[in-house]
């Protein structure tokens, strides 16, 4: 009876904390399959599908172009920070060197340092560089900000590699090398997925810094040309309810094609010896 009334207890509160998560995102598209003619906003329930909402937002907010960069940014900073993360994890992971423990914290010291802290001195070193106003300053520091996470999780996966494996590849000849890409690698599908989820969403919703390195339209990236977008149609919730479907669509598709490996990698179920 007992076990009963504990599995109910937990089906309601994990029912409770899914309808409270998912209440934002019956609104958001309530509003935007919505008429745009009417006042309704928050849950009241479309009349229909108006796909032209997502139409207009998208030709009226150049979000084609938007999105063009956000993608190439984001591609850049993921595929960059995944490369050396797998890199310097290992090497801090497996490897033994002298100063690797106070270089390993030197990058988890990247964790605790706030963005609005930095990014007024990272303005003026990339002015210098006259690297504002390109996809270089969007990049750049958003890989380095990535890699003291993704050293940090990598590192903690390399760790816990159970050491009879990377023995064994060593006993049959392997270099560190091939140890690391052809056996760590793919045993560390998972956690690596789960870093590459993480890292994207970060680098897709990133706002402040394109809002103070990039000042022309060329080069804005998606979370800034709705804010821009937002200032020109402050009153039509319909379109900027669509506005917002388009720009999230991203990361729910990767989400959701990665969302079995993200979840076996925050579990930490990647390596068991």
């Amino acid at each position: 009876m007992t076990g009963r009334f504990e599995r109910a207890a937990t089906y309601g509160i994990l029912l409770l904390f899914a309808v409270i998560s998912l209440t934002p995102v019956v609104g958001i598209l309530s509003s935007a399959f919505g008429d745009r003619a009417g006042a309704a906003t928050g849950f009241a329930l479309p009349d229909g599908f108006n796909w032209r909402n997502f139409a207009d937002a998208w030709t009226r907010g150049h979000f084609g172009g938007y999105l063009a960069n956000s993608a190439l940014v984001t591609v850049a900073v993921v595929c960059a920070t995944t490369l050396f993360a797998v890199l310097a994890g290992y090497a801090f992971g497996v490897m033994r060197f002298p100063g690797s423990t106070g270089l390993f914290y030197l990058f988890v010291l990247g964790l605790t340092l706030p963005q609005e802290a930095l990014v007024v001195p990272l303005y003026f070193d990339l002015r210098a560089w006259e690297l504002t106003d390109t996809y270089w300053a969007l990049i750049l520091p958003q890989t380095a900000q990535s890699l003291a996470f993704g050293v940090f999780w990598m590192r903690g996966y390399f760790r816990s590699s159970p050491r009879a494996v990377i023995d064994a590849a060593r006993i049959d000849g392997a270099s560190s090398w091939a140890t690391l890409w052809r056996v760590l690698v793919p045993m560390g599908r998972p956690a690596i997925s789960t870093m590459v989820v993480i890292v994207f969403m970060w680098t897709w919703n990133e706002f402040l810094l394109a809002l103070v390195m990039v000042s022309d339209e060329a080069h804005r990236t998606v979370p800034l040309g709705l804010a821009f977008f937002q200032g020109q149609h402050s009153s039509d919730t319909a379109l900027l309810a669509a506005a917002s479907v388009l720009i999230a669509l991203p990361v729910v598709i990767v989400y959701v094609v990665l969302q079995r490996r993200f979840i076996e990698g925050m579990l930490g179920g990647s390596v068991k010896e």
